[in-house]
Formats: structure tokens, C-alpha cells, sequence
């Protein structure tokens, strides 16, 4: 069996704990992939560098690992996913972070359950993927054009509003004047979207939701649609220019470039342990039902 790793680098107080998993999963009898820049990070911190079997590059993650291990937050776990992803290896999560909604395990120095793991005690859950076309994107080089979360288009550093022209299946939608607006991905709508008064999408459900942010008319509302919907975006601003973000890696776009969200071929797969459902991820990170939250 081998399991890929990729881990924060901005948590410098858990590298010994990923120096203990590396020389758990080995006395098991697991072959180890770091990805090259965790690698580095735990070689310079740590008396001695991990003894892992191979270290790899972010685009050279082999296609023949079993599971990869994320860990951090939410937002490693999307750099995870990026890393992955076209092999659709499934990403087991362990959060360091502070709410982890895609984090399966808490990181904790007990290590039994890789065992679980290894008898294969646990789920794959495929989530769906968001895929943006623009030429702009097609002229950037390693720009990776699909997102786990969302794909937002935002206002640059600026009090004006931007306008965007929303189009669904070809149809006109409507034309937001708003900070920015948020396409996300069920797995997303716990992130960006709650943020801004999106609702709250099961997992696997076969939709996305269409975000605004800070709309001019509080009218505008979130609006569920099938992932199977195209949607366009054509973008105006005072300043000449938005920012395209996806899952936070963004680059800056001139206005009236159309933007073409749609599914993804790519999935991401998630392992689902037996003790793990959505549900409970509800009550116990957004403390549904608890009375006194200190």
C-alpha cells in the first residue's frame, strides 16, 4: 500500500506529529510520497529529515498511490485535492485547523486507526468540481481551471461595486451589482457561501448555488441550480478589471472577458470513515442545537 502526504506549512508545531505518522505507517508496512515542498519544510525544522520512500513535486503526485493523506485545514485540503486530483486519488483528511468541514479525523498521537484504514473500514465519496473556461485562463500557464469550492469573481481593491451579467444555460439571468458574486459547489457551500448567506447544500446533491456578495438589491438572493447548468459571467468595473478566485488562487481579469463555469470531468474522492456523516459535521462545527457556545 502507498499513501501520499501533503501538509501545512504554516503549522510548525505539527511536523513531529507527521515525523510519528511517516514511522507509524512504515512499521506497517506502507511505502510513503511527500509532496517536495512538506518535505523540505520538516527536513529544515526537524533534527533530521522524514524518512519517507520518494518525495514528488506538485505535479508529479504518482498516479499509483492508494491514499493521501491532507494534512491541515480546509485550505490544505484543497490543495490536497489540486494535487490529486487528476489521478482521483481519494484524500483522507486530518484537520490541525480550526473548523475542518472536509477533515475526516482529528489529529491526535493515538494512531490506531490506520488500521481501520488498511483493512479498508471507510467510504470514497466523490464530490463534484467546478470547471472555468475564459481566454484569459487558457493563456495562463499551470493555472489549474477547476475548483473543489467555489469560483468567485471579485471586485479588485476598491469601494465601487462591479456589475456582472449572469447567464444560465444561454438564458439571461439577472445583472448583479454586488462586491462579487460565489458559484459553489455543494462541498462549498460550507465555506465562501455560508459566508455570505448561501445555504447550506448536502454534499452529494446533484446542484450548485449562485452567491451574491453585498448585492445593491436585497432582493438578490442565493439561487440553487442543477450542476449540470453552464453558467456565463461577463463582468464590468469602474477600475478596468475584477479578480477571478478559484478555491483562493486567483488572477486578475479584464472586464467584459466571459466566463464560463461549468462540471467538472475531474472529481474529487473523499474517505468517509463509518463514525463520519454530515450531520454530525453540522452540530459540531456550527453547533447546531448547543445552547451555551463559549
Amino acid at each position: 500500500m502507498k499513501i501520499a502526504i501533503y501538509g501545512s506549512r504554516h503549522q510548525s508545531g505539527y511536523i513531529g506529529y507527521i515525523a510519528d505518522l511517516v514511522g507509524e505507517l512504515h512499521k506497517r508496512g506502507i511505502e510513503v510520497v511527500m509532496a517536495e515542498k512538506l518535505f523540505v519544510h520538516m527536513a529544515q525544522n526537524l533534527p533530521s529529515a522524514p524518512e519517507v520512500d520518494s518525495v514528488v513535486g506538485n505535479s508529479q503526485i504518482s498516479q499509483y498511490a492508494d491514499l493521501a493523506f491532507s494534512i491541515g485545514g480546509d485550505g490544505t485540503f484543497l490543495r490536497t485535492a489540486q494535487w490529486v486530483a487528476p489521478y482521483e486519488i481519494p484524500v483522507f483528511g486530518i484537520n490541525t485547523g480550526h473548523l475542518g468541514y472536509l477533515s475526516d479525523h482529528r489529529m491526535a498521537r493515538d494512531f490506531n486507526w490506520i488500521d481501520s484504514l488498511i483493512a479498508g473500514d471507510y467510504s470514497v465519496e466523490p464530490r463534484t468540481m467546478l470547471k472555468v473556461e475564459s481566454p484569459t485562463l487558457r493563456s495562463e500557464n499551470g493555472f489549474w481551471p477547476h475548483a473543489l469550492n467555489e469560483v468567485a469573481v471579485l471586485k479588485k481593491d476598491t469601494a465601487s461595486m462591479i456589475d456582472i451579467e449572469a447567464y444560465v444555460d444561454g438564458v439571461f439571468l439577472a445583472n448583479y451589482r454586488a462586491d462579487g458574486l460565489i458559484v459553489a459547489t455543494p462541498t462549498g457551500s460550507t465555506g465562501y457561501n455560508l459566508s455570505v448567506g448561501g445555504p447550506i447544500l448536502q454534499p452529494t446533491a446533484p446542484v450548485n448555488v449562485i452567491s451574491p456578495i453585498a448585492a445593491h438589491s436585497l432582493s438578490m438572493r442565493p439561487l440553487v441550480i442543477s450542476n449540470d447548468a453552464e453558467v456565463q459571467l461577463v463582468t464590468t468595473s469602474r477600475a478596468g478589471s475584477f479578480r477571478l478566485s478559484l478555491d483562493g488562487r486567483s488572477l486578475s481579469i479584464e472586464e467584459g472577458e466571459r466566463i464560463v463555469i461549468s462540471r467538472s470531468s475531474v472529481t474529487t474522492k473523499i474517505v468517509i470513515r463509518p463514525e463520519h456523516n454530515f450531520a454530525d459535521t453540522l452540530r459540531q462545527k456550527l453547533y447546531w442545537g448547543v445552547l451555551n457556545v463559549k
